[in-house]
């Protein structure tokens, strides 16, 4: 059975006008051409639909109980083809993005309302987590896209550069080290460290990178982990250690009195990208939001 769109519109046209000629008009056909499509209909059914004479066409019991399904099945494809047409056109659509908290906090917002400045019928859904979190929700299909780090070894997911993080020390403004005219990763040796947690991509690029430059830091005995960027900037401010952490924190930090300062030997850094599920293509609107990022931050 191979029904079309074309014979059920022309059916339903024509059931509702009474006449082959005016639903050739109104369809911009010709009578002919009306008339075979609710033909191959009939065929296609195995139903007598109308019942044709001279100057009467009537539907048959069969096109009343047909009429309705087919009204419904033309109205939900012409439903469907108007909604690809408005999200194609950027009228409606939605963007989910997952991004560690100090991304969304201190770096999405004013992207954000840029870009629904620019298409005010597209809701974009922020979703602030822990940098873990951000490479599972993108794997999962839980968000559209994400901000944050792709280990080199991931196979699942790609990222495309945003902008570059290099690693510091956040200090109170009371701590020793503040007094240092250059400040060193082994400096940190005897300090009460606090970071972020082991699994976090943040954590496991400062590890691998200290480890590639020959660096020993104590960093699995003596490193408080947190959770949370929020909560490690205020741990500093109380007093309890010395953190690590990257540069996205030093607007906060330093808003905060905190003293900030980037150890040499070497300058550590890490690529903030946003990252997509290789396998998954993106809609419409996820894709202007991905290149306006692109364009934004570049």
């Amino acid at each position: 059975m191979d029904i079309t769109l074309k014979q059920l519109r022309a059916f339903v046209t024509v059931a509702n006008l009474g006449q082959f000629t005016l639903a050739a008009d109104k369809l911009g056909s010709s009578q002919s051409a009306v008339s075979t499509l609710v033909r191959q209909l009939e065929t296609n059914l195995n139903l007598r639909l109308f019942d044709r004479h001279t100057r009467l066409l009537r539907l048959t019991q069969a096109g009343m109980d047909i009429l309705p399904i087919a009204a419904r099945a033309v109205s939900d494809i012409e439903g469907m083809v108007e909604s690809s047409r408005e999200l194609n056109a950027l009228r409606r659509g939605k963007v989910s993005v997952a991004a560690g908290t100090v991304q969304a906090a201190l770096m999405l917002p004013q992207l954000v309302f840029g870009f629904t400045k620019l298409y005010p019928e597209i809701e974009v859904a922020l979703h602030d987590v822990a940098e873990k979190a951000v490479l599972e929700q993108v794997a999962n299909g839980s968000v559209d896209v994400g901000i944050g780090t792709v280990p080199d070894d991931d196979t699942e997911l790609m990222g495309t550069r945003l902008t570059t993080d290099e690693f510091l020390v956040v200090l109170h403004p009371e701590d020793p080290l503040v007094k240092l005219s250059e400040l060193r990763w082994t400096d940190l040796a005897d300090c009460k460290l606090i970071g972020p947690q082991r699994g976090n991509p943040i954590r496991d690029r400062l590890e691998s990178e200290l480890v590639r430059n020959g660096i020993v830091l104590p960093l699995d005995k003596a490193m408080q982990e947190v959770a949370l960027p929020l909560t490690i900037i205020g741990m500093v401010e109380g007093g309890l250690g010395v953190a690590i952490m990257t540069s996205a924190v030093t607007r906060l930090a330093t808003s905060m009195g905190l003293i900030v300062r980037t150890p040499t030997e070497p300058h550590i850094k890490r690529e903030v990208s946003l990252i997509q599920k290789r396998t998954r293509s993106l809609s419409p609107a996820a894709r202007r939001f991905r290149d306006f990022l692109l364009k934004s931050v570049h």
